[in-house]
């Protein structure tokens, strides 16, 4: 090669390997170079043996797989570009037009939008049932009954399902159960093996979890996972995930690779200062409820402390309150408006505390009973130091519903 261009893009030196640091090393590929013809002819990505294309896989997305099967207790993982688009992959890898799902009352609302929408489109049915409730659950599965989806904690109240229940009911109906795991994280209990040392293992089939929240950290990642321990299922998914063309990107995928070591120590601290909150606001008389699953008398607590780890470490860092019904809705939304170091915005999980006010009408087909009146709003907390939230809450409060 006489020439410049040429000997750039075909230069013969390699790096020599064996070099280790803390971080792994990030490969962006969409083309991958086979060494002959035979190998690209006979490489295989869905057993992660090769390497074939970059939808299908790189070191850096093989390797984050791996550790999220390792945080969940799960045997295969894929990866999608949101929370939501690994719930519409198992959606749509699992159901066929003539198909029903299952969705909890207060599952994440996306979820249900998406039911409501494309999953209609197709011909597939969907049903609501009170995830409070077993029963219910178990009267509503149908011959057509294909996939239920559960949550735990439900989205924005925050009750905790009898999980270990509504498990062994879709196992009696051979229904498969997916959950979304983002709240547990894989860390507050094991969804794969939610009775831990019990003589017959039980677990859900499949567990959804959006990485943009703890897994990511930062709340700049978007990005999702779904994990099963079972091959036929992974395969299911592999190939549905193949022909969607899901990919993730390689600096996303390092982001959350870099964040999971510290994941367990800033969920930890993110559960101590949420709880400390949920404490001192029961003592506000601005509030007629407190809603976070470790509390007494708070829907589903009993459900929670019987799987989940007692201490911090146990709980996500969310919690939900009723504002008292006397204060108008522009009231409540003049006290969030009043907040400093909480910031108004969705999602989770980052460094930075969050507050969103709710309207539940339009969330929920029936009005659960055992919420309060009033306007539910949720907080997110962060990684500030709890004795300063605190102080920005009773400042807003003073100011706005006093």
């Amino acid at each position: 090669m006489t020439d410049l261009t040429t000997s750039l893009i075909h230069h013969a030196y390699l790096p020599p390997e064996g070099f280790a640091a803390p971080q792994p090393g990030v490969f962006k590929a969409s083309t991958v170079i086979f060494p002959n013809v035979a190998a690209m002819r006979n490489f295989e990505w869905k057993d992660k043996s090769a390497y074939t294309y970059g939808l299908h896989g790189t070191p850096t997305t093989y390797m984050l797989e791996e550790r999220l099967c390792t945080l969940e207790g799960g045997k295969h993982c894929v990866l999608a570009p949101s929370g939501l688009a690994a719930i519409a992959l198992t959606a749509l890898s699992l159901l066929k037009s003539g198909d029903e799902v299952l969705i909890p009352d207060n599952a994440y609302g996306p979820s249900k939008v998406l039911a409501a929408g494309e999953l209609k489109a197709f011909g597939i049915s969907h049903s609501f049932y009170d995830a409070m409730n077993p029963e219910d659950l178990a009267a509503k599965i149908s011959t057509h009954t294909k996939l239920v989806w559960l949550e735990a904690a439900g989205s924005v109240t925050l009750e905790f399902p009898d999980l270990c229940e509504m498990v062994r009911i879709c196992k009696a109906r051979d229904v498969t159960a997916a959950l979304d795991n983002t709240w547990g994280a894989g860390l507050a209990f094991s969804p794969f093996d939610l009775m831990p040392g019990a003589d017959s293992p039980l677990g859900v089939d499949v567990s959804v979890h959006a990485l943009t929240k703890y897994p990511s950290g930062g709340g700049d990642v978007l990005m999702g996972s779904v994990i099963t321990r079972s091959d036929s299922l992974a395969m299911k998914f592999k190939l549905t995930h193949m022909r969607l063309g899901l990919g993730v990107g390689a600096n996303d995928a390092e982001a959350v690779l870099r964040s999971l070591p510290s994941m367990a120590l800033r969920y930890r601290a993110h559960d101590e200062t949420t709880r400390a909150l949920a404490t001192w606001s029961q003592t506000r008389r601005e509030f007629t409820q407190v809603l976070h699953p470790s509390l007494p008398g708070s829907p589903g607590h009993e459900n929670w402390k019987s799987l989940c780890k007692s201490g911090a470490g146990g709980a996500a860092g969310l919690f939900s309150v009723m504002v008292d019904a006397r204060f108008s809705r522009d009231r409540v939304d003049a006290f969030c408006d009043a907040l400093k170091l909480f910031k108004i915005g969705y999602s989770w999980g980052g460094p930075m505390s969050l507050v969103v006010p709710y309207d539940l009408a339009q969330m929920r087909g029936t009005r659960p009973q055992h919420l309060h009146e009033g306007t539910l709003v949720r907080f997110s907390i962060g990684l500030e130091v709890a004795a300063d939230l605190q102080a920005d809450l009773e400042h807003a409060l003073a100011g706005a519903l006093s």
